[in-house]
């Protein structure tokens, strides 16, 4: 990738529409202060003491926070949440971005908000250490007046938009967003407009899209096909069962790209040193990739440019990091040798 051409996604973001449909969690940091612990009366074990509590988007809305982040104009999240206090706290972290409308995000009663609580160990001289996650997460199948308000949000802001990433984040079936239904129409929708942009990421059902862009990790990529490939072949298979471009990811080796008309191909990933926090670099890697092809980027440009963005979110320990355009510039003259 060139100077001009990063140059060129870099510019097109603001004028950007992107929505994300998917599992929305709040993301809850509780900053921990080692040297205020102080044993329990009741129990006699450690009661951590929380020093600072920090919420943001995660999930879906990391991907958001990510899109946010580097400049994308407009960010449309479909998605459902509870009627809560953590509901409350995720929309309040989603107003702090300008870019985002929450006009098709749903609230229901019956539902929680899911939530990913984070206790981080803050002990001195050391980084912080996140200790057991708690998590809340829906484990009964998504009402269907939720289900119908999702579809009916898809189909109107399909014609608006000029990419879609689709986040799959919940594992057991028919419990998140991404149902059986809007997979359907997904690829109904993908097939009708093969010239837009989508992108799924999904946990347990990457295999199971069609007409969509897909973005597995090699594990995913793994179980979706029933079969130990490499991971150049994997993508390969992929590519030829969703009959959409595949970027499979591999940590530090970078991204494999494979289309149904043409070979595999490894865009590498940058080099870093110190210590790294791989937490939400999927997310970040999406983002990034559906930013280079709606500006117009080729497949390896785009995972080049998703590659770049990654790399600067995983070195930012204890958050789920994110990458300005500034910062992407910066880390493009470091990788290049500019």
């Amino acid at each position: 990738m060139t100077e001009a051409t990063l140059e060129t996604i870099l510019a097109g973001l603001p004028r950007l529409r992107i929505a994300v449909i998917g599992d929305l969690f709040l993301d809850r940091y509780l900053d921990l202060d080692a040297a205020l612990t102080e044993p329990s009366i009741e129990t006699g074990l450690d009661a951590y003491q929380v020093a600072r509590v920090r919420s943001y988007p995660g999930a879906a809305g990391t991907v958001i926070n990510n899109l946010a982040s580097l400049g994308v104009g407009t960010i449309l999240p479909i998605a459902v949440i509870g009627d809560d206090g953590e509901g409350y706290e995720l929309r309040q972290a989603l107003a702090r971005m300008p870019a985002v409308r929450q006009d098709h995000v749903v609230a229901r009663s019956e539902r929680r908000t899911p939530t990913y609580t984070k206790p981080m160990l803050c002990e001195p001289g050391e980084p912080p250490r996140e200790l057991n996650r708690l998590d809340i997460k829906n484990r009964s199948k998504l009402p269907v007046d939720a289900e119908t308000a999702i579809l009916a949000a898809l189909d109107q802001v399909w014609p608006t938009i000029d990419a879609l990433l689709v986040l799959d984040q919940v594992s057991e079936p028919d419990c998140g967003v991404v149902t059986e239904n809007v997979r359907r129409r997904l690829s109904e929708l993908g097939a009708g407009t093969p010239g837009k942009w989508t992108l799924a990421d999904s946990r347990a059902r990457i295999g199971m899209f069609r007409n969509t862009c897909l973005k597995p990790n090699v594990a995913e990529a793994r179980q979706a096909l029933g079969r130990e490939l490499a991971p150049s072949q994997a993508a390969a298979a992929l590519a030829e069962g969703c009959g959409r471009p595949v970027f499979l990811t591999c940590g530090a080796e970078g991204i494999w790209v494979a289309a149904p008309d043409q070979p595999p191909a490894r865009a590498p990933a940058a080099t870093l040193t110190g210590p790294i926090d791989p937490v939400g670099a999927g997310d970040s890697t999406s983002a990034g990739l559906a930013c280079a092809l709606a500006t117009g980027a080729t497949l390896h440009e785009a995972a080049e440019f998703a590659n770049l963005v990654a790399s600067i979110t995983i070195q930012q320990i204890g958050a789920t990091g994110t990458a300005t355009p500034d910062q992407v510039r910066q880390r493009w003259r470091v990788v290049s040798g500019e």
